[in-house]
């Protein structure tokens, strides 16, 4: 079964490509295509803050997404879940990281973050991720493991790509509060 894609997927592969390849010596296909399907499900607000507290509210708060993801003593019901939420905190480290920097050093976040424990986080969560690597994980681990290792450089090829994309992002979205 074929997925469909996004409509923005083959701008942002580009975009993402030519930041990565051209400017950084990036050459890895798979993490590009990956980080540009990052990008288009944080074209919808609702993505980019989908984990939830016990009462339903967007967690929007770093620390509170980790904490979330400990299946002991977090809300993560499962390692599955785990897995799942490590992976949100990898994709949203990295989509703050690199396309809205400057929201970051605003004290636009919940709580104030440095961009040091973000990347911090991020690199955590893809390794965590990373290491799901059995039965239907098995294929994706080394993918994971990569944007841990090369979090750094990934993020600052989503700042390239958006500057190279121009000054037609909008502002950092905020949360959906219900």
């Amino acid at each position: 079964m074929q997925t469909q894609v996004h409509p923005l997927e083959p701008y942002f592969r580009q975009a993402i490509r030519n930041s990565y390849e051209n400017k950084l010596g990036l050459f890895d296909p798979e993490l590009s295509a990956y980080v540009a399907r990052v990008l288009c499900e944080f074209t919808n607000p609702e993505n980019l803050y989908k984990i939830r507290d016990a009462a339903g509210r967007p967690v929007e708060d770093l620390e509170e997404m980790i904490k979330a993801s400990d299946p002991v003593h977090g809300s993560a019901c499962s390692f599955d879940a785990e897995r799942s939420i490590r992976k949100h905190i990898g994709n949203f480290t990295l989509f703050m990281a690199g396309m809205y920097p400057e929201a970051i050093d605003a004290g636009r976040c919940a709580r104030p973050v440095h961009l040091g424990d973000l990347i911090h986080a991020g690199k955590a969560s893809f390794y965590i991720v990373s290491q799901f690597n059995l039965f239907e994980y098995e294929e994706e681990a080394p993918l994971f493991a990569r944007l841990s290792e090369s979090f750094e450089r990934c993020a600052l090829g989503l700042t390239l790509a958006r500057d190279e994309m121009g000054e037609h992002l909008p502002p950092m979205p905020h949360s959906p509060r219900k």
